[in-house]
């Protein structure tokens, strides 16, 4: 006989690893206000490894409109530059030999559409990855009713796994109305 609540942990467990995902994919999302999240992507060129920027240097944020990274060691700062400028941040770095500026340009009105679609894309494929969740627990439910489990406690964990379903697919919406209102808003 197989036990439920395994079951229903692991699809929930699931469930929030999608959420996780998508509130990291979101805050990458260039929204027109300085954010570090944004050079989570950029790598630099460290001792033969390629090494992610937050791990060689500082990343601060002077004001709304400004990131500054301050590299721990000075001569880095012409490969953090060129990793910057390689990368998909769309940002020219200011460098003034001890920091690298990165003015972040207000987005054009086109932008700010093409980056909504890009949060609603990421949001549909978190939602996808919900469904997917539940309907392998389902069908993991189905499977143990022909092995014993009873089919009213199946029934009443399918409903549970319903429930999970509808509450995080909810919060998806919610981190989603809250990206758009940020890349919306001028």
């Amino acid at each position: 006989m197989t036990d439920i609540k395994p079951v229903l942990e692991k699809a929930e467990k699931k469930m929030a690893d999608a959420i996780a995902f998508l509130d990291e994919d979101l805050a990458r999302i260039r929204a027109g206000k300085a954010n570090p999240k944004i050079l989570d992507g950029v790598r630099v060129p460290y001792y033969g490894n390629m090494t992610p920027l937050a791990s060689v240097a500082s990343i601060s944020t002077p004001d709304a409109k400004t990131l500054l990274i301050t590299p721990w060691e000075k001569p880095l700062i012409k490969d953090i530059e060129k990793a910057i400028l390689n990368s998909d941040v769309g940002i020219t770095p200011e460098n003034n030999g001890e920091v690298i500026r990165l003015g972040i340009p207000p987005l054009t009105e086109e932008r700010r559409r093409t980056l909504a679609k890009q949060a609603k894309q990421e949001a549909e494929s978190a939602k996808i990855s919900i469904r997917n969740a539940r309907r392998d627990a389902i069908d993991t439910l189905k499977k143990s009713v022909k092995d014993g489990v009873p089919e009213d406690v199946a029934k009443d964990a399918e409903a549970d796994m319903q429930k999970s379903h509808d509450r995080y697919i909810r919060k998806i919406d919610e981190l989603y109305l809250a990206k758009e209102k940020e890349i919306l808003t001028v």
